[in-house]
């Protein structure tokens, strides 16, 4: 029996996964990050003089451009910080936000915020933006959603966490995708923490209805996935993901009388008239008759500037300056998501707890004048 798909392709053959896998494996050793030239179709823009492709060597590229004075994130510290920094440390908890060295870390742990990633630490995909490191993962920790649960429980307890956001690596070698861990991770936490919300930022699955059931059916309070960029840079930032699948993903959220959220890069390649034709496509295609009979769409938006984690990635073609980033946050508002996140240092995370709190006032006050 065939799985259903978000997408109206048919989804790739058991024998074209396990070679893309074999590829994938034939790349290593090698740094951590993704490996733009992964795909062998013809590419709509070329990067060849601009990418370090770690399969051959050096390689021309062009020289880092110097940060400006806008990106320049606050120095951590406060009560809240520290309690939470002591708790991660003493127990050797991990954390998204440590690992890839976010600026707004300090921020957001002392808001009572932080990110975890779940289902290891190998992704089975190499995008070309993203840090973490690529191949097939061993194990799959079946206990992990337990583990997650108890730290999230000493993190809730201990240093006053309000709101988690969980992620993960893909792991296309699993038929579920990771979903049936998802799942579980999202229950036991809801139990070891019920007075914290709870957001996820999934994986397309790689299409699998069933699988992302699964997560909806957990029922997060927010479910975020990101489209990372427009649709024409998708061949080399996002080289085995596709857009419409993402889309559709989104839209399947909605249609559940779910919360849902996306982000994306600027600064990467795209133009500011992709992004404000990206802002229509999302809303007209995440557009769904929700339970209550509301015309609904994708609800929460991020817009943040890319930065290059190593010279095995993208580089950065420009920097975003905040006046654009207003520009695109009042786009954003206008086209119909209902909170919109637009600065230099946003990232999925940040104000994520405040993105929650905004987003229920719009809800609560909806629901009222639905009443009255």
């Amino acid at each position: 029996m065939s799985r259903e798909t978000f997408s109206s392709q048919p989804s790739e053959s058991a024998a074209a996964a396990d070679a893309g896998i074999a590829r994938t494996i034939a790349r290593h050793p090698r740094p951590l990050g993704g490996d733009p030239l992964k795909r062998v179709d013809a590419p709509l823009i070329s990067l060849t003089g601009m990418i370090l492709n770690n399969q051959e060597g050096e390689a021309q590229q062009l020289a880092n451009k110097k940060k400006p004075s806008w990106l320049r994130a606050k120095v951590p510290g406060g009560p809240g910080y520290t309690r939470l920094r002591e708790i991660v440390d003493s127990h050797k908890l991990h954390t998204v936000c440590q690992e890839a060295g976010c600026p707004n870390m300090g921020e957001c742990w002392a808001r009572g915020v932080a990110t975890i990633m779940i289902l290891g630490d190998t992704c089975t995909r190499a995008c070309g933006f993203c840090n973490v490191k690529t191949g097939r993962p061993a194990t799959l920790d079946r206990d992990e959603p337990r583990r997650v649960a108890e730290s999230l429980r000493l993190m809730f307890e201990g240093a006053n966490l309000r709101h988690i956001v969980i992620t993960s690596v893909n792991r296309d070698e699993l038929a579920d995708g990771g979903a049936s861990i998802w799942a579980e991770t999202i229950s036991r936490s809801r139990e070891a923490c019920p007075g914290m919300s709870i957001e996820v930022l999934i994986p397309d699955f790689e299409g699998d209805a069933a699988a992302l059931q699964q997560v909806i059916d957990a029922r997060p309070h927010i479910i975020n996935h990101n489209l990372e960029t427009v649709r024409r840079m998708y061949p080399a930032v996002r080289p085995s993901a596709k857009f419409e699948r993402s889309i559709e993903l989104l839209r399947r959220v909605k249609a559940a009388g779910m919360v849902a959220k996306t982000g994306i890069m600027v600064g990467i390649g795209e133009r500011d008239d992709e992004v404000h034709e990206l802002l229509e496509l999302v809303q007209r295609g995440t557009r769904a008759a929700a339970p209550l009979g509301d015309n609904d769409s994708c609800d929460i938006l991020t817009i943040g500037q890319y930065l290059q984690p190593t010279r095995n990635h993208l580089p950065v073609d420009r920097w975003v300056a905040p006046e654009q980033f207003a520009a695109f946050k009042a786009a954003g508002l206008a086209a119909g998501f209902k909170v919109v996140e637009s600065g230099p240092l946003v990232r999925s995370s940040y104000h994520a707890d405040h993105q929650a709190d905004v987003l229920s006032t719009i809800e609560a006050e909806r629901d009222r004048r639905g009443r009255g």
